[in-house]
């Protein structure tokens, strides 16, 4: 099949997208992937030395994978197969396999488009192996999951995983200049309207055709639709975003990383990003209350208050009004001052209590409600610290052995320039008792 067009079973007569009827001819033709198909470039390079492996095509949505796939059989002289990972299954591969060893016992080469090879499951990925071994069938994957989590280790080490970029606004215009060209007539909008579909069609191109297609219909050259007239004439994109895929991993590590970097203008872009994509707000929620102790900790001990309150205002009002709260500890936690001291004291102390989980507390730390334990020796030579002047006593609390362990180390930060003081006075008078004693 030479391409998806034709396997759909359609005639050529029959009426295409305009996505479709604009894909491009040759390789240089694909915008936005220059990384990827200019002059030095992997593709390139195996074009050139007419040796291509088989990749993994990884990228959002309509940035040219399928294009390029089918662009590089042309381009190798390979028989064109596609399948589609959601519709296809055993029955299908086998067929496809099939024909592709058929071909190969005459010469002729396969190769096998599989779009979201990620829905396949293990054992499914794990069949394509003995064919791209053989070479029976040159793999071409395409998936908007992140590969190192979807496919199968053994599946990617045999396969070139390459990286689509979502297209620039730059990339956007050249698409429509190539729809305006094959319409002969310029797109019937206003300058302000224009950019409002690139910025709607949110780098892919297909999503703009089809947006394009949509106006050439709406209007003639008589008329140049605003940017009202537009919002109101078609539906504005949803943002892409799954809540369980890696959009979600990467938003929320780019929410965090903004709050500890103190950037309340991108934390809030961030939030408002999840939120537009449909994240449950308990969840920012949270995340919220662990980076209040991972990143500020005791530099502002308000700020784990804050979060607690946030989240118990969420769940009160609901959305849209309990969001704001959200909104509010966003700011709060970006703008405190930082401290990891109180996270870095917990991971070392867990690691300490895990290497010696079986020592007991120094016996004059423990209670004595007995008197076989107080003949046992718990609680001698206990001193309660209140007694003392300065309120600190310098006993040893650790088991013994584990004299002068230090964890916390406060940064100096906020409220945590008055924690280092204090812990250098108690410092003081335990080096002061320990010395007498």
């Amino acid at each position: 099949m030479s391409d998806l067009f034709a396997a759909s079973g359609l005639a050529d007569s029959a009426p295409r997208p305009l996505a479709d009827r604009l894909r491009p001819a040759k390789l240089a033709d694909v915008v936005g992937q220059d990384h990827l198909i200019g002059k030095g470039a992997p593709l390139s390079r195996m074009l050139e030395t007419g040796r291509l492996s088989s990749i993994i095509l990884w990228g959002a949505p309509g940035v040219g994978k399928t294009t390029i796939a089918r662009l590089l059989a042309a381009e190798s002289k390979l028989e064109f197969e596609a399948i589609s990972a959601i519709f296809a299954g055993v029955k299908d591969l086998r067929a496809v396999f099939e024909k592709a060893e058929a071909r190969r016992a005459i010469g002729n080469g396969t190769l096998l488009f599989v779009d979201e090879i990620h829905r396949f499951n293990r054992a499914q990925q794990d069949g394509f192996l003995p064919y791209v071994e053989s070479g029976a069938v040159t793999l071409v994957g395409a998936t908007t999951e992140n590969p190192s989590f979807e496919l199968n280790g053994a599946l990617l080490s045999r396969c070139a995983v390459l990286t689509l970029k979502r297209l620039e606004p730059h990339d956007m215009e050249t698409l429509l200049a190539r729809a305006e060209a094959h319409e002969e007539r310029r797109l019937p909008v206003e300058s302000r309207a224009r950019q409002a579909m690139i910025d709607m069609a949110d780098g892919d191109g297909r999503y703009l055709l089809n947006l394009a297609e949509q106006v050439f219909t709406l209007a003639d050259d008589s008329v140049s639709l605003s940017l009202e007239e537009l919002s109101a004439a078609v539906q504005r994109r949803a943002p892409a975003y799954d809540k369980d895929r890696e959009e979600h991993y990467n938003l929320i590590s780019a929410l965090h990383k903004s709050i500890r970097g103190s950037d309340p203008d991108a934390a809030l872009y961030w939030f408002s990003r999840m939120i537009e994509g449909g994240e449950d707000p308990l969840f920012l929620a949270r995340r919220l209350v662990r980076m209040a102790s991972e990143d500020i900790g005791l530099a502002d001990p308000t700020a784990l208050m804050i979060c607690g309150e946030a989240a118990r205002t969420y769940e009160r009002l609901g959305s849209p009004e309990g969001e704001l709260a959200l909104a509010h500890a966003v700011i709060h936690l970006a703008t405190a001052p930082k401290s990891n001291a109180a996270y870095l004291a917990y991971k070392a102390a867990r690691r300490a209590a895990a290497e010696t989980g079986s020592r007991m507390p120094p016996k004059h730390i423990l209670n004595s409600p007995t008197a076989m334990m107080k003949e046992e020796g718990y609680g001698e030579g206990y001193e309660y610290d209140h007694d003392l002047e300065g309120g600190v006593s310098g006993q040893n609390y650790f088991p013994d052995g584990m004299v002068g362990q230090t964890y916390y180390t406060p940064k100096g930060q906020g409220r945590e320039r008055q924690i280092a003081e204090r812990l250098k006075e108690i410092a003081e008078i335990r080096a002061n008792r320990q010395g007498k004693s």
